[in-house]
This record gives C-alpha cells, structure tokens and sequence, in this order.
C-alpha cells in the first residue's frame, strides 16, 4: 500500500484539515499519516481559536514518520507562521520527498485568517519552490500572484505568474468564481482546463484540503499529474454532491459516499442470491 503524509492543521469537527486529508487518503486506498501543525478550534460556522504547535515539534513529527516510513506523496496544509514554514521547509529539504502537494491555506471557508499576514512572503520564498503541485484558490492566487483574478484568462495569468516564483506545477481552483467549477493548471508548458457544472449547495466545508490530498494520493499511486488531477476533481465534484447537511453553516462534503455505496450494492447482492 502507498502511503501518504499530510502535514497540516486539525479541525475538530472534522471536515478539514487533518481529518479531511486522512478521510480522503483512506477512501483513495493509501496509507495516510500526519503531521499536525496547529490545532483549531473551528466548526461548519466559525474559528473560534488556534493554536499552533511548536516548530520543534513539528520537525520531530516529521522525523517520527521519515526515520521509520516510506513516504510516497506529502500534502502540506495550513502553516500558520513563518517559524512553521521555515521549519517543515528544512525537513522536507532534508528527506527530499516525492510527490509534494502544497495547499497554501490562508483563510477558512468562512473568511477567518489562518495564515499570519507577515508569513505570505515566507510562504513564497520558503515553500512554494519546494510544491510539485501548488494548489490555491482565488483569493489565495490573487494574494500570491500580486493582480485581480475576474475570469478564466485571469487565472491562466495568475497560474504562470506563480509558476514563475519555483512551483513545478500550479492548478487555480475555481471555487470562488461563478458559473461552472473551471480549475486552471498550468505545468510549465500547457494550460490545462478542468470544468465541472457547479453543485448548488453550501456544504463545502474542507473541499479545499480534500481536492488537494486527492491529487497527492493519486500521484503516490503511480499516475501522472494530469490524470491525478482530473481523479481529484472528479472525487471532490462526488464528495460535494452526496455532502452531509452537518452543523449550522458549511456542512462538509462526504468523503466515502462511494464506498458506502460499493457496499450497499454488496449487501444487496448477497440478499440476492440467498
């Protein structure tokens, strides 16, 4: 089994961060492991507070996991400050990783900061030359990439700009615009466009940190980046479809409604021939 390490923030109610990275990783068929770098307190409607675990402590979780495990992809989530930043920078230096996915979070599904303002620089200096994929949103490509993104020719602007600042491979996420779901990657060479019709519902808690851990399990399990980008899009479009009416605000998306549905059909069949 391929195994997959995500480092990253917790969400205690269980739709992002961490928790949505190992759901995915688990319902992807890889082994998933984690390094966690702050823990929120947040829930479908707000962040209420976070506290961010120590740098030390956070390269000791890496060393816990490289020293013993191989490790096939990494996804790297939320790194609140630029102490964190430097820190899970200098270990991934020091085990050179394969597959490294970078979700720069910036800001919770309800607008709360989670990076502090002064680690944007760091983030692009320190980390983002260090993503074989980099996968922000809007307003987290708009930040990176210095210009207003209103269209799709916006984001393919926005895509090389980024990818000129040291990422292999960057993919825009639409989430933010309206209209179809359109995701933007840009690999170097080509612009590539994945478009989905957008799901009407508001229950999109995590979706970020679910499309991203989706690419990073499907690249440890041996696909190339266009293939493992559409596999990621084509999940998250599910989990959003079947999302969970969970909480006051932004339900989360349901990360194994194709497992549940795989063995229901199992259990059916079995009713069938008895």
């Amino acid at each position: 089994m391929k195994k997959v390490l995500s480092i990253a923030g917790s969400d205690c109610s269980g739709g992002a961060g961490i928790q949505a990275d190992l759901k995915t990783f688990s319902a992807l068929g890889v082994f998933g492991m984690s390094v966690i770098t702050s823990v929120v307190a947040e829930n479908t409607s707000r962040v209420i507070d976070l506290q961010n675990i120590s740098p030390d402590m956070i390269g000791k979780q890496m060393d816990a996991v490289f020293e013993d495990i191989e490790v096939d992809a990494v996804k790297v989530g939320m790194l609140s400050t630029p102490e964190c930043m430097r820190k899970a920078a200098e270990k991934l230096a020091q085990y050179h990783p394969s597959n490294i996915v970078i979700d720069p979070v910036m800001y919770a599904k309800n607008g709360c900061p989670l990076m502090e303002p002064s680690a944007v620089e760091t983030l692009i200096g320190t980390i983002l030359p260090l993503a074989d994929v980099l996968t922000p949103n809007i307003p987290e490509a708009e930040r990176i990439a210095g210009i207003r993104i209103n269209s799709a020719a916006d984001m393919k602007d926005a895509a090389e700009k980024i990818h000129a600042m040291g990422c292999r491979a960057v993919i825009i996420k639409g989430g933010h615009a309206a209209g179809n779901a359109l995701d933007v990657l840009f690999d170097g060479r080509k612009i590539r466009s994945y478009e989905k019709k957008r799901i009407n519902t508001k229950n999109t808690h995590g979706t970020g940190c679910t499309f991203s851990s989706a690419i990073a399990a499907l690249l440890a399990r041996g696909n190339d980046l266009q293939t493992a980008v559409q596999g990621a899009k084509d999940y998250v479009t599910m989990a959003i479809e079947h999302s969970l009416a969970i909480g006051k605000g932004c339900g989360p998306t349901h990360h194994f409604y194709q497992l549940y549905q795989c063995r229901a059909a199992e259990r059916g069949a079995v009713q069938d021939e008895n």
